[in-house]
């Protein structure tokens, strides 16, 4: 399904639990904020709307990196052939940095990124003493590198979820953001076991896709 459906059936998740909760402004943007967020978290084991932006990025660092070792080694041949002066070790590194930019998938250098970012929120996490920030970053540091539709549309994916967003509540202080994130989640997993492909909801323990296609 669609990244914006998704992230439509989020909104509305979000929109509903301004209605339910006692309304203030505040809240009301978190909670629409949170649960778009989640309804999309669980598709950033693969390109989606949540990494679009990286993923263009991850282009750009790639096409950097393979003009800039050209450049690099461009400066150690005229080096070489104008003062008779050779630099192992720059050869070795510039040739090593030009493979690595024709052989390196974007995809590589984009969840690479997602997991920085990741890594950023842990080490956030670590500072303030927020253990839900702490969890979000270990599940966005990871799910780049997971097959797409495997471990993060799983009830443990959910479960998990859970586990983060009851954190981020109790550090907050925040009613219902458990709540709503779970479910913000779960209408991801759900959406995703309307389409052909389906969810394999108890993998790794159950590997085949739960579905009810609409079509």
């Amino acid at each position: 399904m669609k990244g914006t459906t998704h992230l439509g059936i989020g909104i509305a998740v979000g929109v509903a639990a301004t209605l339910y909760y006692p309304f203030t402004i505040e809240n009301a943007a978190i909670y629409v904020a949170v649960s778009g967020f989640s309804a999309l978290s669980a598709d950033l084991d693969g390109p989606s709307i949540l990494s679009s932006r990286i993923g263009k990025l991850s282009k750009q660092l790639q096409i950097l990196l393979v003009w800039l070792s050209f450049f690099l080694i461009t400066v150690l041949t005229y080096l070489y052939l104008s003062r008779g002066a050779f630099y192992p070790e720059y050869s070795v590194v510039c040739v090593i940095s030009l493979l690595v930019g024709f052989m390196t998938k974007q995809g590589v250098i984009r969840n690479a990124l997602v997991s920085i970012i990741g890594g950023c929120m842990i080490y956030g996490g670590w500072l303030t003493g927020m253990s839900g920030l702490i969890g979000l970053g270990i599940f966005v540091a990871w799910a780049p590198w997971l097959s797409h539709r495997g471990m993060t549309h799983t009830i443990w994916a959910l479960l998990y979820w859970a586990a983060i967003s009851l954190e981020m509540e109790q550090d907050l202080h925040i009613e219902g953001l458990m709540a709503v994130a779970t479910t913000g989640y779960l209408s991801h997993l759900l959406a995703d076991t309307l389409t052909p492909q389906g969810v394999k909801w108890l993998y790794p323990f159950y590997k085949k896709s739960i579905k009810l296609p609409l079509k």
